[in-house]
């Protein structure tokens, strides 16, 4: 599961209400009949309709400056395996969310009249998305690249011979392009996979857009605060202050997992990832550490997310030396293809 927390999108070229990032949440549902639509929902009702999320949002902005985000969007991107093992059931992910909002909300170190932030001071309003396509930054579409690039480029030169404003072998250019596309590291259904193309599989992700005001319009609650969990002196009194991202993201994780009796897996873990990205070998040893089958598992997700394992600078000595064929290891494992489960 990845969770991500973004501001709303300030400046000239974005609009000071809520109304365009609701109308890009309804793509999804152009064309649908109204059995088939995804509605918005919230922690009690289920069926929100667009215009009610605009308005709840644009009106809960009481003394927010002009430059100061009215609303935050988290998005909720369970993995394939989650959605595996829920059988991707909207009611469930709806569940989910419901409870992840009571985390989100328990994860301020703020209190509103002399309690501590409850789900029920928090103005939001989640939508669940079934589609996703291929951006630039997708592992697929940069290993495409040099592929894709001379595709399109042998493309135009047949089309050239074809109006025949070129000379050139006309069978020959196809064959070529034949053989680039069989090259290609990725494709679907024996197209090369570009940027737009739609994702294949299970994709459900949730998105929420919650109010940077509390529900009653009276404090402002905000999880880009720069200011962990603690507390400060104002006017002589000690007020709580902060948001532990943290928390909220480990603590959605143990919802999800005692919820639907999940059994994740280490590199699925938020706190996995972590020490990925700040201690990389630290992540290595305590993958040697993990039991057989779930080493096997752990190495079959790796492979299949396509997570890039990062390049260690060891030192020539008997630990530097036991990295790198820990590393060699792993590595090996990632293309092997019997691993399974």
């Amino acid at each position: 599961m990845y969770i991500t927390i973004s501001a709303q999108k300030l400046g000239g070229a974005y609009s000071q209400s809520a109304g365009d990032f609701v109308s890009y949440l309804e793509k999804e549902n152009q064309g649908k009949s109204l059995m088939d639509k995804e509605y918005f929902f919230d922690q009690y009702e289920d069926k929100i309709y667009p215009y009610q999320v605009i308005k709840e949002i644009d009106e809960n902005t009481s003394k927010l400056k002009l430059k100061e985000p009215k609303y935050y969007s988290i998005t909720i991107n369970p993995s394939k395996y989650e959605l595996k093992h829920i059988h991707n059931n909207s009611e469930k992910l709806r569940e989910f969310v419901r409870e992840a909002m009571k985390e989100y909300a328990g994860s301020f170190n703020r209190e509103i009249n002399g309690k501590p932030i409850g789900v029920d001071d928090i103005k939001y309003f989640a939508k669940i998305e079934q589609e996703r396509t291929y951006k630039s930054n997708d592992i697929a579409i940069r290993e495409n690249k040099p592929y894709s690039n001379q595709i399109a480029h042998l493309k135009n030169e047949l089309r050239k011979v074809e109006r025949g404003e070129i000379s050139g072998n006309i069978r020959q250019l196809e064959n070529d392009i034949h053989k680039l596309v069989s090259d290609a590291p990725y494709k679907f259904q024996g197209q090369v996979i570009e940027p737009g193309m739609k994702k294949e599989g299970l994709q459900s992700h949730i998105h929420i857009i919650v109010s940077r005001k509390d529900a009653s319009n009276s404090y402002s609650l905000s999880p880009g605060s720069k200011y962990k969990a603690s507390e400060v002196e104002m006017h002589g009194k000690m007020i709580k202050r902060g948001f532990e991202r943290d928390r909220f993201f480990q603590s959605s994780e143990k919802a999800f997992d005692k919820m639907f009796q999940y059994n994740r897996n280490y590199v699925e873990s938020y706190t996995a990832r972590k020490i990925l990205s700040k201690d990389p070998k630290q992540y290595f040893l305590s993958l040697r550490s993990l039991g057989v089958n779930e080493k096997k598992i752990a190495f079959k997700m790796i492979r299949e997310t396509g997570l890039q394992l990062p390049v260690l600078h060891l030192p020539t000595s008997t630990a530097g030396i036991a990295f790198k064929q820990l590393k060699r290891i792993i590595e090996v494992s990632l293309k092997a293809s019997s691993i399974g489960y």
